[in-house]
């Protein structure tokens, strides 16, 4: 066999592989949290405390962000229907021009939640740093969880590894033509939140002082 048909077998083993673990990560990671997705609001009970995932107010053209804008509007219902008494906005905060949990605050506020019912996460930098600085640094093991369904199942597992005893509320997605990236993105998240927790044993880049809530 000539080197370059070596090349090629050793290429598509590689992308077969590839994918076999990416399908099979995203089937464990849905398949082990699904009946902790929820959508009716009716169904949470016995947490006081949310967590809501940051992300940008706007999409890089400029627009408003439905992503950003469906987890607040559902972050108020919750406290507006007596769910939820206390919220953890956590996100990025990469510079004074950027601000997720400020932004989160303010939209929250005007919906009727007030300042003393939130706390801002500005150490939020991805997903798993927020679920575990939710318990290691603002002491709360019991948690409701609030972002898009496709993103609530990596959520959840991160949180059931780090033993959090947590639920998340599925807020509204926006139409398949603005989700098509994001879908995609998260398809290949999922896997690396596997390697994250069970190869490389991935920590928060940043944890710092105790700041537990007082509720």
């Amino acid at each position: 066999m000539t080197w370059w048909r070596w090349v090629r077998m050793i290429f598509f083993l590689s992308l077969l592989v590839t994918s076999l673990l990416v399908l099979c990560t995203n089937i464990w990671v849905v398949k082990s949290t699904e009946k902790k997705v929820l959508s009716n609001i009716d169904s949470l009970s016995g947490r006081s405390v949310a967590l809501v995932l940051g992300t940008s107010k706007k999409l890089s053209n400029g627009q408003s962000n439905p992503y950003f804008e469906n987890r607040i509007k559902a972050a108020a219902k919750l406290y507006l229907q007596g769910k939820a008494s206390h919220f953890i906005l956590s996100g990025d905060n990469r510079s004074k021009y950027y601000n997720e949990p400020l932004q989160m605050k303010k939209m929250l506020v005007q919906l009727g939640v007030p300042d003393s019912s939130i706390t801002l996460d500005y150490a939020g930098l991805r997903t798993l740093d927020s679920i575990v600085r939710s318990k290691e640094i603002f002491g709360q093991d019991k948690i409701i969880i609030i972002t898009q369904p496709f993103h609530c199942y990596r959520a959840l597992f991160i949180s059931r590894y780090y033993k959090i005893d947590a639920v998340a509320l599925a807020a509204q997605e926006p139409g398949i033509e603005t989700s098509f990236k994001v879908y995609l993105r998260e398809y290949f998240a999922r896997t690396k939140a596997v390697i994250d927790l069970y190869i490389l044993n991935t920590a928060p880049k940043h944890l710092g002082e105790k700041e537990p809530l007082s509720i």
